[in-house]
């Protein structure tokens, strides 16, 4: 199969890259580099069979539909995106550039590429908002809340996609994300704080817990997520899917369990709470296992330890 991975140089898009080059399908990697590293692609470019080309480019950038159109995918994985939540709200406009005009431009080139389907990176959190927690973990049929600019520009991504199959028989399926972990992730992202716990863990440095630390994430990892991508390829055509695991575990709880791993402090230092940040969240996926066929196999307990080996590595 050829495919193409927009934020193929990234943390959970440079995992899929590997994932899909290890199959054997010829991957063409969009990325602009702004969070990502050729040095990603390294693996991909040597475990074979299949053969990785790079493009470095905006998402947004009016070239994307032409390259996109011109490797004839037949599937198309967009993970590119604007990610910080707090840059949304500081720059609503630079935010819809990158994550509702680059889609714009993947699709557009998608179908006049004649891909036959795309499958879409979105948000667990920030589409369906705060919400009362008797309703957790949730699950699709959640009324949609989003709480920023990043949030509305997922959520009308998924519809966007909608609006192409119904138009011009693109398939989409959109997967809606929870909290991803594991190597390779940036410590600097909006959504590391394993990253970051790990970073600081490894190097000896003190980790900041912000708030009462009880506010809760489902922690799902990167491995796992990258073989819903895969399976998403080939089937739910139409829908939106929730991947995570649907355990809520405290942010006290995770710095306590990567502290115990790598012999670092008990407690954390305490930071003021962070404004607009959500108290829990957690996703059922029993769609994800109905029409995907997918459950997430990896343990936090299992997860972790690998996570923290690879940075160990970094340091």
């Amino acid at each position: 199969m050829r495919a193409v991975v927009t934020g193929g140089a990234g943390f959970i898009g440079s995992a899929l890259v590997d994932r899909l080059v290890e199959r054997g399908d010829d991957v063409l990697v969009i990325d602009d580099l702004s969070t990502g590293s050729e040095d990603n692609l390294v693996n991909a470019r040597l475990i074979g069979p299949g053969k990785v080309e790079f493009a470095l480019i905006d998402i947004g950038d009016g070239g994307t539909a032409d390259l996109v159109a011109g490797y004839r995918p037949e599937v198309v994985f967009h993970l590119a995106a604007q990610i910080n939540v707090r840059h949304s709200v500081d720059d609503p406009v630079a935010d819809a550039y990158t994550n509702v005009i680059g889609l714009l431009r993947v699709l557009e080139g998608s179908w006049s590429g004649g891909a036959r389907k795309v499958v879409f990176a979105s948000s667990g959190g920030t589409i369906y908002g705060e919400v009362n927690p008797k309703l957790l973990p949730l699950d699709e049929g959640v009324s949609w809340r989003p709480m920023s600019p990043y949030g509305v520009a997922k959520l009308a991504g998924g519809l966007y996609l909608d609006v192409y199959r119904k138009l011009r028989g693109l398939a989409g399926t959109t997967l809606a994300l929870a909290n991803v972990y594991g190597p390779r992730q940036d410590p600097h992202g909006e959504a590391g704080v394993v990253a970051i716990f790990a970073t600081h863990l490894v190097s000896g440095r003190p980790c900041t817990v912000f708030g009462s630390g009880e506010q809760t994430r489902d922690f799902v990892y990167v491995g796992d997520v990258v073989e819903a991508f895969v399976a998403a390829a080939d089937c739910a055509d139409g829908q939106l899917l929730n991947i995570g695991t649907g355990i809520e575990t405290s942010i006290n709880e995770l710095y306590r369990a990567m502290a115990t791993i790598t012999g670092g402090p008990e407690e954390p230092r305490r930071g003021s709470a962070r404004l607009g940040e959500l108290d829990r969240s957690s996703l059922d996926s029993a769609q994800a296992a109905a029409n995907l066929g997918w459950r997430p196999t990896t343990s936090l307990s299992e997860g972790l330890p690998a996570t923290l080996e690879w940075f160990a590595n970094r340091c």
